[in-house]
């Protein structure tokens, strides 16, 4: 199950809602790789706005496993795997994983829903 405090997660959500909900913030339809470089054209124009920063460094700051976590908690909730097939979907956010993880969650549309829907398929919640 997960191995991260939940509340680290619900901070990230909170702070990617905000992010979102800015009106300048478009972001396109995602590549099905994270290792590609879409995040951080997609982001560049964001670089100074400091809800990004702040929801970055957040991300950022959280040791590789906990990143591989929050990818794997993003894929479930957007439903690429149910609850049961948590093993294998940190195993292939592992195999995935690149400095660049903030970016590529930062810049999924909807993260804050999927986050969400995944710590719910595991059986946390943010309320």
């Amino acid at each position: 199950m997960l191995e991260m405090n939940p509340d680290i997660v619900c901070a990230i959500i909170e702070r990617a809602r905000e992010f979102h909900a800015k009106e300048e913030v478009v972001i396109t339809e995602e590549p099905g790789s994270p290792a590609d470089d879409w995040a951080l054209q997609v982001l560049a124009d964001h670089a100074d706005d400091l809800t990004y920063q702040d929801l970055k460094t957040q991300i950022d700051d959280l040791d590789p496993e906990q990143q591989v976590q929050l990818v794997a908690l993003m894929w479930m909730g957007r439903g690429d795997y149910e609850a049961d097939e948590w093993n294998t979907a940190l195993a292939e956010a592992k195999d995935n994983w690149t400095p660049t993880t903030a970016e590529y969650l930062i810049a999924t549309p909807l993260v804050a829903d999927y986050l969400s829907e995944g710590l719910d398929m595991l059986g946390y919640s943010c309320e």
